[in-house]
């Protein structure tokens, strides 16, 4: 009997995996020495961009001092970054479930160990950055957490997959404007960077295997997929910001939810964060149409 050495066959995604490990061994942070946590927070100074805010260009916004803004800032940072750990900790669970029964031997699996060993000092720095602020990890609201344990265990292959671009993805895009801006908190920035840098592999990684998944994909497994993604864009999209942030400044949070959820400009800002994904998985027939496309519309990654 032969026994194929999975380091040199040419199984799909090894090739990618390898060039993406040699990636990882090149560039890689670690939080707790990169970033400068004994630093104060720049006094005067927003958190996010103030125009990627969930209130920002309503009449509710206007009312708000610049005090209030920046200190609503930092509650809307913190609990985006609240739900991006939260997600972490379910990319992690679907990596893993996949890790479960590959060759411990192949450079794809040492790349998924790879990518969840990031994704466990993403959880840290998110969860270290938080703690810094002061502030609560709002992360999302209890329906949507006790939703959060069974996702795993239903998002298989291409809707596994999928979803991992969706929740990294739209956050990419919004993290990359933020990086790049002088006037933000140097700690958010850093976190910012970190994340983006090391994300970008993870992002090539799925689509990598979001392609493999759906050309064996039947028509009723497609459809399956689109829905389990369809509705985890929806739970993602509408969990970022917590609506207790606006309790930070005096507002009640549901006239703050209402205000955020009915604001054209938020919608766009949604819209902007998935320009690059949502073409993507259009391409790879994993919208659909009917009931589908209504939970992406919802989500407002699509217009």
């Amino acid at each position: 009997m032969t026994i194929t050495d999975p380091r040199t066959s040419p199984i799909p995604g090894h090739a990618v995996a390898e060039r993406l490990l040699n990636s990882s061994a090149r560039h890689s942070y670690d939080p707790e020495i990169d970033i400068d946590w004994d630093a104060p927070p720049v006094p005067d100074m927003f958190w996010m961009q103030p125009e990627r805010m969930s209130l920002y260009g309503t009449p509710l916004w206007d009312s708000l001092s610049r005090e209030q803004q920046i200190t609503l800032s930092m509650h809307e940072v913190a609990s985006i970054a609240s739900v991006g750990l939260w997600f972490e900790i379910i990319l992690m669970q679907l990596l893993l479930r996949d890790v479960y029964q590959q060759d411990p031997r192949a450079p794809r699996t040492h790349y998924a160990l790879t990518e969840i060993a990031d994704e466990c000092r993403h959880s840290l720095m998110f969860g270290k950055a938080i703690g810094k602020m002061g502030i609560p990890a709002y992360g999302p609201r209890p329906a949507f957490h006790k939703l959060g344990r069974i996702y795993p265990s239903i998002a298989r292959g291409a809707a596994a997959y999928a979803s991992i671009l969706i929740g990294e993805e739209p956050v990419d895009r919004w993290q990359r404007d933020m990086m790049k801006r002088d006037d933000i908190q140097p700690l958010t920035r850093m976190v910012a960077r970190i994340h983006v840098i090391e994300e970008a592999r993870h992002v090539t990684f799925a689509r990598a295997e979001l392609e493999r998944e759906v050309a064996r994909l039947s028509r009723a497994e497609r459809l399956i997929a689109q829905t389990v993604t369809a509705q985890g864009a929806y739970v993602m999209m509408r969990s970022l910001v917590h609506p207790d942030v606006y309790a930070s400044v005096g507002i009640d949070p549901r006239e703050g939810r209402r205000t955020a959820l009915g604001n054209p400009h938020y919608r766009a800002t949604i819209a902007w964060m998935g320009e690059k994904v949502m073409p993507y998985l259009e391409e790879q027939g994993m919208v659909g149409d009917g009931h589908n496309r209504k939970a992406w519309r919802a989500s407002f990654l699509l217009p």
